[in-house]
């Protein structure tokens, strides 16, 4: 069953026909890519209200299982990236704090450079910081990007630019700093 994007795809009975009878497989499906059991739960709960909310945007070209599979895929191969860069992160402030800065002074430089990145990905634009996000830290293509927010590649890789001119300029007191733990973490 084929389903072209339209004003609503699903009324409420239907939709809640497609949950009841796919939930449950699923979620072992989800289960079986993350290993985790809430997981799993939170990312089919996820992609069913995503695709409630964005019915009108949405084109099923093969069959609803399918499209439900193949969107369960990406969901949890998202969060498995996101869950990779976030121990990354972790791994690297834990190196820098243990072996790079064993005094107070340094320890504080860190953490106020850590806030500052903070207050400067804030102060991007919303679109800006959501692209920056997607390709830094969940680690997407340009093309995945593009491809989730319904824009060009173009505008990805301009807003990018953008992300990036902004950080350098709010970071660069932070540069060499920046830079020695970097030189540090890619030497060991």
């Amino acid at each position: 069953m084929a389903i072209e994007t339209g004003e609503n795809l699903f009324t409420e009975a239907v939709f809640e026909d497609i949950f009841k009878t796919h939930f449950k497989e699923l979620h072992a499906y989800a289960f079986s890519l993350l290993r985790d059991w809430d997981s799993a739960e939170e990312i089919v709960q996820g992609m069913f209200l995503k695709l409630w909310e964005k019915q009108s945007e949405v084109s099923i070209t093969l069959s609803v299982k399918s499209y439900l599979y193949k969107a369960v895929y990406n969901d949890s191969l998202n969060l498995l990236r996101g869950q990779k860069v976030h121990l990354r992160y972790q791994t690297l402030t834990a190196y820098t704090m243990k072996s790079e800065t064993p005094d107070t002074a340094s320890r504080l430089k860190l953490n106020e450079m850590q806030l500052k990145l903070y207050q400067s990905l804030n102060k991007l634009p919303e679109k800006c910081r959501a692209i920056f996000h997607l390709s830094r830290f969940e680690e997407l293509k340009y093309k995945e990007i593009a491809s989730q927010l319904n824009i060009s590649i173009k505008t990805v890789e301009t807003q990018m630019v953008k992300a990036l001119k902004i950080l350098r300029r709010e970071m660069s007191e932070y540069l060499p700093l920046i830079a020695f733990i970097l030189f540090k973490l890619f030497k060991s």
